[in-house]
């Protein structure tokens, strides 16, 4: 595996945090000392603040405290993908006990898991496009409506997530993958199903109508 991004530090704790959340994203990387030579082909170097004056590169990107990680990872799939900004975001959601979701990006996965209640996918939803320029990038959230469940996510996407993102409802049929026909794990299931439900085109909803409507 070619590495194209560079982990250059020499504090510890910092380290830990920075490659275990590269690992668990299945990002390769390489392990290098602030101030030498960095490999030809890497892209993308992270360090921290204190040591970024020693490292001489095109693109570096600063460690800020693990608060700041997730929107650290973000940004690195963003550039390995050749991008500075994108030009659109499209989040599936398959509503359920377990809830699939998927963010994609110019048609790429770029995050995708199993959430448990409403609460954590607009946390998962803020975070992805917490440093967004709605100027540049448009932003889709589109839910299945399987399950009657769906309208007080719908609703709790309605009240969190910022006005310029557009929410969609897609039908959800033909999204479901029957255990005999799909042999991983039922997690893999509702995540797969919520890549089905990002690649439809549903009926964009009324974000006051949304709040309004699942009031009653």
């Amino acid at each position: 595996m070619k590495e194209k991004v560079a982990v250059a530090t020499i504090q510890g704790k910092a380290y830990f945090k920075i490659v275990n959340a590269l690992k668990e994203q299945n990002i390769a990387f390489n392990s290098i000392i602030p101030g030498t030579t960095i490999p030809p082909r890497i892209k993308i170097v992270i360090t921290t603040e204190q040591e970024k004056e020693k490292v001489k590169f095109r693109k570096v990107l600063t460690f800020n405290g693990e608060t700041e990680l997730d929107c650290l990872i973000i940004e690195v799939k963003k550039l390995l993908l050749g991008k500075e900004s994108y030009e659109k975001i499209i989040v599936g959601i398959d509503p359920g006990g377990a809830i699939g979701l998927v963010v994609m990006a110019e048609g790429k996965v770029i995050e995708e898991g199993n959430c448990y209640c409403n609460h954590e996918v607009v946390n998962v939803i803020l975070k992805v496009i917490k440093t967004i320029d709605f100027s540049v990038t448009n932003v889709i959230v589109k839910i299945g409506n399987g399950v009657p469940v769906y309208k007080e996510l719908l609703k709790e996407l309605g009240n969190k997530l910022p006005p310029q993102v557009v929410l969609e409802v897609v039908s959800e049929a033909g999204t479901s993958y029957p255990k005999r026909e799909h042999t991983q794990s039922r997690k893999v299931r509702h995540i797969s199903s919520a890549k089905c439900i990002a690649g439809r085109t549903g009926k964009i909803v009324d974000r006051n109508w949304v709040v309004k409507d699942t009031d009653k």
